[in-house]
């Protein structure tokens, strides 16, 4: 079970870079949305998979009896959902703005809209 997540997890990084090197925005951003998902994903491969066993120590003892599932991941990867799902929010309606004001999505193309000389720095405080 673990070799077959561990080589999607690797596919999915794969998938990431491809889009994100892609000159279309919105591909970026699907591109860093798969990227998180792909880091979520290894985490949690590697908190040891267990499926009969709950991360649950009985009552009255210190430690656990058996090999249990680790957890500290689970958290993690529930903590890193929440945020990356925001951050995707925040990037979509960035890109959306982008688009209304140039009017493409084309990375290339919006250079267009930046100024061609750089600014100067201030002369003094």
């Amino acid at each position: 079970m673990e070799t077959g997540l561990s080589i999607l997890v690797g596919l999915f990084f794969a998938v990431s870079v491809y889009l994100m090197l892609s000159k279309q925005l919105v591909r970026m951003l699907l591109g860093i949305a798969i990227l998180g998902n792909a880091v979520n994903m290894s985490i949690f491969v590697n908190g040891r998979l267990t499926r009969e066993v709950p991360p649950v120590i009985p009552e009255g003892l210190m430690v656990p009896t058996e090999v249990i599932a680790n957890p500290l991941p689970q958290a993690l990867v529930l903590t890193a959902i929440v945020i990356s799902f925001s951050f995707f929010a925040f990037l979509l309606v960035l890109a959306f703005r982008a688009y209304q004001e140039v009017g493409t999505d084309d990375v290339n193309e919006m250079r267009v809209a930046e100024p061609e000389n750089d600014p100067l720095p201030p002369q003094g405080y």
